[in-house]
């Protein structure tokens, strides 16, 4: 049984219901759940072509798309309408018309523009539309999370959905399987320092790095700087051996120059 037909039918809040109070995590706990899902948030984000699912509202800002089913977003239609799209491969990224723009009105529900500048709105049939010129409370939408799943609740009251005909409504005042989505966004790409962990000193060529720590300890009595002239071949076999440090002082100390030489 896939993920999607194990969520319990009426399970997620409606409005006005009362939520139930949840210890909150300590910073401790907090860290060690992120260690330990960032392999799989990774993978998932790979998976949909660098798009993350959301976890908690405040993700929901700019740039998103709306995963109806695995690897199946909400799209955009000319016309005003709204579908869902042909699935994608894995590793695939929404197609720009399965891209919208959310806006926060509040702090729990948001608005969605589509690609043709125009709002997404909640019809008297419950059917969705993007006409909507402006932001009214036709337009307002309250991403619901429970469980870790997550269903979207329109204006009114109802949960965002497909009908027979791939259309999307908002027409279940339950959320039941096909009611549970992912809002993804980019997932933001850490550029990695290859010189993280690495001593301000040490970094750049042999070169520099003697001349980084001559600046640190040498004692500039003339304000000349002292190198040693002598052939640096010694210090490639002190830094594979872990003797670095020792070699550039034997090197300063030849030139009497160091502030801790002898």
């Amino acid at each position: 049984m896939s993920e999607y037909k194990r969520v319990i039918s009426g399970k997620l809040k409606l409005k006005g219901e009362k939520k139930s109070k949840k210890r909150k995590r300590t910073e401790g706990e907090k860290e060690a759940k992120s260690k330990a899902d960032r392999r799989d948030l990774d993978d998932d984000s790979v998976e949909h072509g660098n798009w993350k699912s959301v976890e908690e509202f405040s993700e929901i800002v700019g740039p998103v798309a709306i995963e109806l089913r695995p690897h199946t977003y909400l799209k955009s239609l000319d016309s005003g309408n709204f579908v869902a799209g042909v699935p994608h491969k894995p590793g695939e990224p929404p197609a720009p018309e399965e891209i919208l723009t959310a806006i926060a009105v509040d702090d729990s529900r948001i608005a969605l523009k589509s690609g043709y500048g125009k709002f997404m709105s909640v019809e008297r049939n419950d059917s969705v539309s993007g006409i909507a010129e402006a932001i009214g409370a036709r337009e307002y939408w309250e991403p619901v999370f429970q469980d870790g799943k997550m269903a979207i609740q329109g204006n009114n009251g109802k949960f965002m959905g497909l009908d027979d005909e791939d259309s999307v409504v908002c027409s279940k005042r339950r959320a039941e399987a096909d009611e549970v989505v992912k809002i993804r966004v980019q997932a933001r790409m850490e550029a990695q320092d290859p010189n993280e962990g690495v001593p301000v000193e040490e970094r750049g060529s042999l070169v520099d790095v003697e001349v980084n720590y001559i600046k640190k300890f040498q004692k500039f009595q003339d304000k000349k700087m002292r190198i040693n002239p002598e052939d640096r071949s010694n210090l490639k076999k002190a830094l594979k051996t872990g003797e670095l440090h020792e070699a550039l002082l034997d090197r300063r100390e030849k030139m009497k120059a160091d502030r801790y030489c002898k």
